[in-house]
């Protein structure tokens, strides 16, 4: 597979992914596309003047055609949580308030990055991931779609239990699932710390202790977006180090295992579980172990997101690679590509 990643959309978030990638050295191609060509133009070469001190790439604009031979297309374009108001604390919704200015874009676009990378996978990385991820199988009629899924959360949820417990993220062994979004599910029954069980090595009195520690690192993981949002104005920087591994992992046929979103047969939904991913996208899903109370809340989380993508899915439209949809006739005149997350 050609070692060529797209980026489509180039706001905040496509920004920091096109520079994680060339930071890390994740391709040897890197081709930027965005509705203002000027935009685009000017990451690219901004970019390309850090390039010397980076393994060698080519970094460079484009337009559609551009990605053509893409191994990897990273999918940034639509309306980010602060200008499409999902940046509520209260609101049970979360991303979801922008699934449907988002589906309009991405019914746009999608047949666009087809026409010219047909054999690319195509990543999902803007909100809400997993349901444009269901609407993109649809679009693109074959499964080489994935969403970022819990990967972020999973970083964030390992970050904040070892600033808890004062040891390296490394050293955590933990898990998010479920729906990028408020009804996510955190793995606590299989957190370890260095191969030993959360109890065992936590400080303080055990169960409380946990008790305690688990209220504070929820809220700070389900909410980190909204509070980088707020001081920042975009959540890019973390996302854009995790679409990097996940288009890496695509081009190089690494078979990692990440907290993607795939559709899953099983729950008839896109939805975040561990995922052997590689050339063709998701090669093999594992399925974690679950206490009870867990199974029962990702239960209720794949119910959140088939009914979001059966909200913005035609009819017949969730058969995998049959599906024809159909497009507005606006939308196949339009050459919107937004730059936000």
């Amino acid at each position: 597979m050609t070692q060529k990643i797209g980026v489509v959309g180039v706001g905040a978030v496509g920004q920091a992914c096109a520079f994680a990638l060339m930071l890390r050295g994740s391709a040897r191609e890197i081709v930027l596309v965005d509705r203002a060509a000027e935009r685009a133009t000017a990451v690219a070469t901004d970019m390309r003047y850090g390039a010397p001190l980076t393994a060698p790439v080519d970094v460079r604009s484009g337009d559609w055609r551009d990605l053509a031979g893409a191994g990897a297309v990273l999918i940034c374009a639509g309306v980010n949580e602060k200008h499409g108001g999902a940046t509520d604390r209260d609101d049970p919704r979360g991303r979801l308030r922008l699934l449907e200015s988002n589906t309009s874009i991405f019914r746009d676009v999608v047949p666009r990055i087809v026409a010219e990378a047909p054999d690319a996978v195509l990543v999902v990385v803007t909100d809400p991931p997993d349901p444009l991820a269901d609407l993109t199988r649809a679009l693109a009629r074959h499964d080489r779609v994935l969403s970022t899924g819990t990967t972020i959360d999973t970083l964030r949820f390992r970050v904040h239990i070892a600033a808890e417990l004062g040891v390296h993220p490394s050293s955590i062994e933990g898990l998010v699932i479920g729906e990028h979004g408020t009804s996510e599910v955190m793995l606590w029954s299989s957190v370890r710390v260095a191969g030993t069980p959360l109890l065992e090595a936590i400080d303080g009195d055990g169960g409380a202790a946990i008790d305690d520690l688990r209220t504070r690192v929820e809220e700070h993981v389900r909410f980190a977006n909204i509070t980088i949002i707020e001081g920042n104005g975009a959540s890019q920087f973390g996302i854009g180090v995790v679409c990097a591994q996940i288009a890496e992992a695509v081009v190089r046929d690494a078979r990692v295992v990440l907290p993607v979103a795939a559709y899953r047969d099983r729950y008839d939904v896109t939805v975040a579980l561990p995922t052997v991913v590689g050339r063709e996208g998701a090669h093999r899903v594992l399925e974690p172990s679950m206490s009870t109370d867990e199974r029962e809340a990702f239960d209720a989380s794949v119910a959140t997101l088939r009914e979001a993508a059966r909200g913005i899915l035609e009819p017949g439209a969730r058969q995998s690679r049959a599906a024809t949809p159909t497009l507005s006739t606006a939308a196949a005149r339009s050459s919107r590509s937004p730059a936000a997350r």
